[in-house]
């Protein structure tokens, strides 16, 4: 038995005591500012960047800070998480969560609307339903957008057919749904996207949860991968548990098989891999990915399609009065997760209140924790903690769990990402 790994480990109380931490040392020197000429914020994505940009810039400025939240859905659906409601670990209601506390208990102004538009001259962004916003720092947190034509054969008009459920909501409804109609024997096959790529819903813990409704509901239906990368994240943990709790069931076609020469065919329900085509059930494609479209409309992104930023303080290196965070920053190690997005966001909004109340800044601190479920109670994670250089955001050290671990680790991990969900959706929205 390998040496048990607890390094990294973060209950729901550390998190928040962490948080809470960080929060009062920046608080304490925000200034008192009359809300006549408050400078004000506006922050484009309600996802786990943006609401807790939002939170943070609103709640220890003490109403010094005006902040206006754009965000065009009413309820928010953690990709995090969305697994787990794929495999019956969840229901739908526990990743959903509320836009209404960030008004009530934070003044924040939340907006139900889709950003459309920067004046980067003006400083204004404009809104689908007309009118627009002004703002002196414009935080942008708009997650993702899929690179067209990354998958040939497939477009966002054919996501119903063929859905990607990595906008969590009804995406991830309509899958779960498909996998239950699978016929007896079928085949259930993803295509998996290119690095970089959001993460979670990771490709690979959505395997394993497929697998284990398979298993329990249609134990000979198969699950393809068709993947153009040579290797994945905790890609031995993965292996290891799909033939513990999986044997025989799972199939990954990798780039030296054609798995990155794929193509499909969303009306006859075929994957053409390497020139041959394979009739399938259920095709969760997830293409490429890119910021999502305002980044690019602000001019901020580069040819990367991800936007560079100062990593001192998520500033935009093409506008030093826009911050980009979480999925749609190019910051250097730092995986594009929940966790990730949360952390960058607080190192924002105290970037954000230095600038405009005159706050004490501290230096840049960043983490992240990704855990991944394999099967009933096999909880594994991948960690590190980062400082910012100039160049980027650098990894400073990390962990991850090993083959081997007992039942009772495997448990506690599991339970440990309990805690943290329960934190950061606290964090979130307050």
């Amino acid at each position: 038995m390998k040496q048990r790994n607890v390094k990294g480990a973060v209950s729901r109380r550390e998190f928040l005591a962490s948080a809470s931490a960080v929060a009062a040392s920046t608080a304490l020197s925000a200034p008192a500012v009359l809300a006549a000429g408050r400078p004000r914020v506006v922050v484009v994505g309600g996802g786990a960047g943006g609401a807790t940009a939002a939170r943070y810039i609103a709640k220890d400025s003490k109403g010094a800070v005006d902040v206006t939240l754009v965000e065009p859905t009413r309820a928010y659906y953690s990709c995090f998480f969305s697994n787990l409601y794929i495999g019956g670990f969840r229901n739908f209601a526990s990743i959903g969560h509320s836009y209404g506390d960030l008004a009530a208990k934070h003044g924040i102004n939340v907006v139900h609307d889709w950003a459309v538009s920067v004046d980067r001259d003006a400083r204004t962004v404009g809104l689908a339903g007309g009118g627009s916003l002004s703002y002196d720092r414009l935080v942008l947190s708009p997650g993702i957008d899929f690179r067209p034509g990354s998958v040939p054969g497939w477009d966002l008009s054919r996501q119903n057919r063929m859905p990607h459920a990595y906008k969590a909501g009804s995406q991830t409804q309509l899958l779960r749904a498909q996998i239950g109609a699978m016929p007896e024997g079928g085949i259930y096959c993803m295509v998996a996207p290119p690095n970089p790529f959001r993460c979670p819903p990771g490709p690979y813990e959505r395997i394993s949860m497929v697998a284990h409704v398979l298993k329990e509901s249609n134990p000979t239906a198969k699950i393809v991968i068709v993947d153009p990368k040579e290797k994945f994240s905790k890609q031995g943990l993965f292996e290891d548990g799909w033939q513990r709790h999986y044997p025989g069931m799972i199939e990954r076609i990798g780039p030296d098989f054609g798995g990155d020469q794929v193509e499909v065919r969303p009306d006859s329900m075929e994957v053409v891999v390497d020139g041959e085509a394979m009739k399938v059930d259920v095709c969760n494609v997830i293409p490429a990915q890119q910021a999502g479209r305002i980044a690019a409309i602000a001019g901020v992104t580069d040819d990367s399609g991800w936007a560079p930023v100062v990593p001192h303080t998520m500033q935009s290196r093409a506008d030093e009065n826009i911050h980009v965070l979480g999925d749609a920053s190019l910051q250097g190690d730092m995986p594009k997760s929940g966790f990730s997005a949360n952390s960058q966001a607080k190192v924002c909004a105290m970037a954000v209140r230095g600038a405009l109340t005159g706050s004490k800044v501290f230096p840049a601190r960043f983490s992240n924790t990704c855990w991944s479920l394999i099967g009933t109670d096999d909880g594994v994670k991948v960690g590190a903690s980062y400082e910012a250089t100039d160049e980027k955001i650098a990894k400073t050290d990390g962990f991850i769990s090993k083959t081997g671990e007992s039942a009772e680790l495997r448990k506690t991990t599991y339970e440990e990402s309990l805690g943290w969900y329960s934190a950061i959706s606290d964090d979130m929205f307050g």
